[in-house]
């Protein structure tokens, strides 16, 4: 019975983890482009503000709190320290796992309050938090499980 709350704790995690940046992918690599080529001036920037605050609503919402819900009873069930951490495997990898998921809420952070104001930075805040949110996957990869 244990085993099968582990699976389901990490079933959550990882599915929170793929419909994130899942979205973000398909936000960046398919909305976007598209908005572009076909919606003119304030209609564009209207829709994709509106995507963007309802991206944020369910990452602040949902994604974030499942995220960091599952990812600390997994790390509990896991049995890790903070000094193991600074262990070779599983611990770096962890420790480098979550320095870059500091980095993407930062950036996306970021991202959200200088949309507006300062679009270049917006974007580089954007892409920031695509990349890293890769990042964060491919760690998980080589996660070893135990």
């Amino acid at each position: 019975m244990e085993e099968a709350v582990w699976a389901g704790v990490r079933f959550l995690h990882v599915l929170s983890a793929m419909l994130w940046v899942g979205g973000q992918l398909t936000v960046s690599l398919v909305v976007m482009p598209l908005a572009r080529r076909t919606l003119e001036g304030e209609h564009r920037s209207t829709v994709l503000r509106a995507i963007g605050k309802r991206f944020g609503s369910l990452t602040a919402g949902f994604f974030l709190p499942v995220q960091l819900g599952t990812g600390i009873a997994l790390a509990w069930g896991a049995g890790v320290t903070w000094a193991s951490l600074l262990e070779p495997g599983y611990g770096r990898v962890l420790a480098a796992k979550l320095v870059l998921f500091c980095v993407v809420m930062v950036a996306a952070t970021l991202h959200g309050a200088t949309t507006r104001t300062r679009p270049r930075l917006a974007r580089t805040m954007a892409m920031t938090s695509l990349v890293t949110s890769v990042g964060v996957v491919l760690l998980a990869t080589l996660l070893p499980r135990i």
